[in-house]
């Protein structure tokens, strides 16, 4: 790019560029840098709910009564006590931004159990609960039923 720069001012840029092997879209690009992106603040939504509305809908979210409940079964019940307090997307928002929407129950840690083996004395038996079983064969020409111990 410096020397198509520095070329001679009777060298079309064209020329220049075609005989560097540079494309002209960069070397003007380089000469003009992109500006630095501006960061803009949004704008906060008209239809947002009042700071008073969203501490509304957190008290009673964490009352006793709903603490172990999920906004929808929230949602329910105040509904059939003839109280409409928000939307259960909203309550779930309103949880979201105070850093709670996770499962609001209790639950147990997942358990590692040990795996279950199954001995085998000899070649084509095993232990099971109820006593010792041989593997099935399948040898009907002989006409012996292989289920049946030995």
């Amino acid at each position: 790019m410096r020397l198509v720069e520095e070329r001679d001012p009777g060298v079309p840029v064209d020329a220049a560029c075609l005989a560097l092997n540079v494309s002209r879209a960069s070397l003007y690009r380089s000469r003009r840098p992109a500006a630095p992106p501006v960061a803009r603040e949004r704008a906060p939504s008209p239809r947002r709910l009042p700071d008073a509305e969203r501490q509304s809908i957190l008290a009673v979210l964490h009352q006793p009564e709903f603490a172990d409940q999920p906004p929808s079964e929230v949602f329910a019940t105040l509904l059939s006590r003839g109280i409409y307090l928000a939307s259960v997307r909203t309550m779930y928002r309103v949880l979201a931004e105070a850093g709670e929407a996770k499962d609001r129950r209790l639950q147990r840690t997942p358990q590692t159990h040990a795996r279950p083996t199954v001995p085998a004395t000899t070649p084509n038996f095993t232990a099971a609960r109820r006593g010792w079983y041989r593997r099935a064969r399948t040898s009907t020409a002989a006409g012996i039923d292989s289920t049946r111990g030995m």
